[in-house]
């Protein structure tokens, strides 16, 4: 059966909706309406991966920095956010991999991804992990993967305390919360390797710089970053978005 015709036939049996305004999706379309698509906030970081806002957070942070994409720019309880709480709060694992996919496909094209040797995502801690079921970043990662062909890693870098939410914290909170956060528990599948980080947001950078620190220490590894959205300190300085995780249930 062609997978137009049995995508068409899954979408009478069970329609899939666009996370951002809800509408029906067509067969041809993913994760998004093509009029939410075109109206999502878009980054320009593909077009200066080396120096854009985002690349900028992790200067001076990050040994052997080299590079950073974000699909979109995180504005806290924006339509364009449901995608990224669908994943995390409403057990929609598959919508990570999606955007993964469509990400990839974006920085295969930009060439970002031409010397990345290997896809890493932000562990969670074991009773995180628990509690959600799944790692959101292993499934963004995972659809990067598809559309790359690039192998994810798992077992490089364990998160070994969970110390509650980030989304309260402020930058000195939050660089707190995770600074001891990461264990190196195998280096070798990292090492002298070029390194894309993956996570959903990235707003501080906290997170990332003490996950990288961990395999920085490792002879010839650089690091690159990836996410779906960049708040970064500006926009989140602007936001309630210390509130987001008390009030997302309610949207």
């Amino acid at each position: 059966m062609p997978l137009t015709l049995l995508r068409q036939l899954l979408d009478i049996i069970a329609p899939r909706l666009c996370c951002a305004c809800g509408r029906r999706l067509n067969y041809n379309e993913v994760v998004f309406c093509a009029t939410c698509m075109m109206r999502l906030p878009r980054t320009p970081f593909l077009k200066h991966p080396y120096d854009n806002e985002m690349a900028q957070t992790f200067w001076g942070r990050v040994a052997h920095f080299e590079k950073a994409y974000a699909f979109i720019y995180h504005q806290p309880h924006s339509d364009s956010a449901r995608a990224v709480y669908k994943i995390k709060y409403f057990d929609m694992p598959d919508i990570g991999v999606d955007i993964g996919e469509i990400m990839g496909k974006m920085m295969k094209e930009a060439r970002f991804t031409d010397d990345i040797d290997v896809i890493l995502p932000v562990p969670l801690a074991k009773e995180r992990k628990r509690q959600r079921g799944f790692n959101q970043s292993e499934m963004i990662a995972q659809g990067i993967s598809y559309a790359t062909g690039i192998r994810v890693v798992t077992g490089a870098v364990s998160r070994v305390s969970f110390h509650g939410s980030q989304t309260k914290r402020d930058r000195q909170g939050r660089t707190e919360n995770v600074e001891n956060a990461f264990r190196l528990k195998n280096g070798k599948l990292v090492t002298g390797k070029h390194v894309l980080i993956v996570d959903d947001i990235v707003t501080t950078g906290a997170t990332i710089v003490a996950m990288a620190k961990q395999i920085t220490q490792l002879p010839g590894v650089r690091v690159s970053v990836a996410a779906i959205g960049f708040a970064g300190e500006r926009i989140y300085a602007n936001s309630d978005d210390k509130d987001e995780e008390d009030n997302i249930f309610s949207q």
